[in-house]
């Protein structure tokens, strides 16, 4: 199977070459990426535990989902691809902003994404694809910021830089 392609870009996310996944990760080379978030009618959001094989970051809490775009593919074709392989569902998916961060990882990997932030509604139950997802479960956002003061350990690096900037649009923008 050939390697999934990450596609690098500049900090105005123009396209600039495509490289392997892993290796945009050994080098913490600026690429493309985008993260889920899906919400409930009682306004909770969706969260993911990482499979326990993981190569990075197994068994930790994270948003809905979130990948990499495709060579080819809109922000939102990937978002609910994404969300469809690793959750079991489909969604309308919205794109709210977009930011960059870097993250180092234990394993001497680093997260260094563009990222495209997207959320979408539903109320199902997902249908988990149990390679990428542990478990699942609902949590207010409230909830989800107070846990992340008391319980930081349990969350991906990346989820929590996230969350913050996607805590701090919510503050300043009706959805």
């Amino acid at each position: 199977m050939k390697e999934e392609q990450v596609i690098l870009v500049n900090e105005k996310d123009e396209p600039i070459g495509l490289m392997n996944k892993l290796e945009a990760h050994e080098k913490a080379v600026l690429h493309r990426a985008f993260s889920v978030f899906i919400l409930n009618d009682k306004n909770e959001v969706m969260l993911q535990q990482r499979a326990h094989h993981k190569y990075h970051s197994p068994l930790l809490w994270t948003n809905t989902c979130c990948s990499h775009q495709r060579a080819g593919e809109t922000n939102i074709e990937a978002g609910k691809r994404r969300l469809f392989e690793e959750m079991g569902f489909k969604s309308e998916l919205k794109e709210l902003f977009h930011f960059i961060y870097k993250a180092p990882f234990d394993n001497g990997l680093t997260e260094h994404e563009l990222d495209h932030v997207m959320i979408g509604y539903s109320n199902e139950e997902p249908n988990v694809n149990e390679e990428e997802v542990e478990s699942w479960k609902w949590m207010t956002i409230e909830d989800i910021k107070d846990d992340m003061i008391v319980n930081p350990h349990i969350y991906t690096v990346w989820f929590k830089i996230i969350f913050d900037e996607f805590y701090h649009y919510l503050e300043d923008h009706k959805l």
